[in-house]
């Protein structure tokens, strides 16, 4: 009898098999049905949580409600957690899943995978993720009276999340203990990267709900940024992007992204389009790489170094101080010669420029000698004719008198 059993178990292994996969498949709807239910309990335990604690209370313990706030969305969290690993993870693995439920557990992995490394970043981006997947449940399931509830609790956390993520970049890039570290590269790529989801998923939804003055001041330049999510990007484009994101931080981020990182992200695009510009073979190409350049420092000094309080020298100060005065004057042509003003101007900006670049560590040759053709242009300096090293790559000028 055990002979004749186990043959026959051998036998129809495969016919098993395929019974055991049919009603896995069968009680998946179940699962998720059964984690559905218990994520709506938590979710709707949390908004009444966060209500109660950010609505003025003068009955209730604040540090209490704060307290039941913080356990229903510790509460929430790990219903969610739970629902990736034993929801779309089962559905994955038994190909049963939906294409956003592959990519939703890719991403899941690729948060995961920053545990041991980065676990401070790994933190905050797992709860970033978790609340971005159950937001798109909202999205297509709830009332629109639940979702606006759901926003306001969303946006706030959210928030939180993105100053935290920015301040933990920030503490790195501003870690002066390994100066000649290459993951700094990587950093100011993950800056601008979280700076950019921001301003897509957050920024975005609060324009369109919250009536705050503040927003206010941003739209048209987050209307801008919004010409740069059409189409392909070049070099130039990204480098622009980058500098109306960071512009946009500026109101944002003040203290997740402090003056001293952000002018080091500034300081990162003015290298990367001095080195665009030196690269760029195409006359027509190069002249829009200048115009960008010329751009981004203005933006650099008027939307940082002017409300910069603390410098390294006092010479530095005043050198710049020198500089802004003769912006400040420069900028009152603006409404009456507009075609001075932008002369001027620029001739303003090469000339600061140059005197930076002689003091940098990259060879800025070929970009001083396109500069200096700009300044002979505009007749802020002329050519001595006939007069060459033995090179003949440096042209000699001198300034008008």
């Amino acid at each position: 009898m055990e002979e004749r059993s186990l043959r026959i178990t051998g036998a129809d292994k495969s016919f098993f098999n395929k019974l055991s996969h049919t009603l896995t498949k069968m009680l998946i709807p179940t699962k998720v049905g059964i984690n559905g239910m218990l994520i709506s309990i938590k979710r709707n335990s949390l908004i009444k949580a966060f209500e109660n604690y950010t609505e003025d209370n003068e009955d209730y313990n604040n540090d209490e409600l704060l307290k039941k706030y913080d356990n229903a969305y510790e509460a929430y969290l790990q219903t969610l957690d739970k629902y990736v690993m034993n929801s779309i993870y089962t559905k994955v693995r038994n190909e049963t899943a939906t294409e956003f439920e592959k990519n939703a557990l890719s991403s899941y992995y690729e948060v995961t995978s920053l545990k041991e490394k980065e676990y401070v970043e790994y933190k905050y981006r797992k709860q970033k993720y978790l609340l971005e997947l159950d937001n798109e449940s909202v999205k297509l399931s709830a009332k629109e009276k639940n979702i606006e509830k759901y926003n306001k609790f969303y946006i706030d956390k959210m928030d939180n999340l993105y100053k935290s993520i920015l301040k933990n970049y920030s503490i790195k890039l501003a870690d002066t203990t390994n100066i000649y570290d290459s993951t700094k590269e990587w950093i100011y790529t993950k800056i601008f990267y979280t700076l950019e989801e921001y301003i897509q998923n957050i920024l975005s939804l609060k324009i369109k709900i919250d009536d705050d003055q503040k927003l206010k001041s941003i739209v048209s330049e987050y209307e801008k940024y919004e010409t740069y999510t059409i189409g392909k990007l070049d070099a130039r484009d990204n480098i622009e992007k980058n500098m109306l994101l960071l512009g946009i931080s500026r109101k944002l981020f003040t203290h997740s992204l402090p003056l001293i990182v952000a002018e080091q992200c500034y300081e990162k695009l003015l290298k990367d389009a001095r080195v665009l510009i030196q690269d760029t073979k195409i006359a027509a190409k190069r002249e829009r790489a200048y115009s960008m350049l010329i751009n981004l420092i203005e933006d650099y000094n008027v939307k940082l170094l002017s409300t910069k309080v603390y410098w390294e020298s006092q010479k530095e100060k005043e050198e710049y101080k020198k500089f802004w005065n003769e912006y400040q004057e420069i900028s009152k042509l603006k409404e009456s010669n507009f075609i001075d003003y932008v002369r001027k101007k620029e001739v303003l900006f090469i000339k600061d420029d140059i005197k930076k670049l002689h003091k940098a560590k990259i060879d800025y040759t070929q970009i001083i000698k396109y500069y200096k053709r700009k300044l002979v242009d505009y007749g802020a300096i002329r050519q001595i004719k006939n007069s060459y090293v033995s090179e003949g790559n440096y042209i000699k000028v001198k300034e008008v008198k």
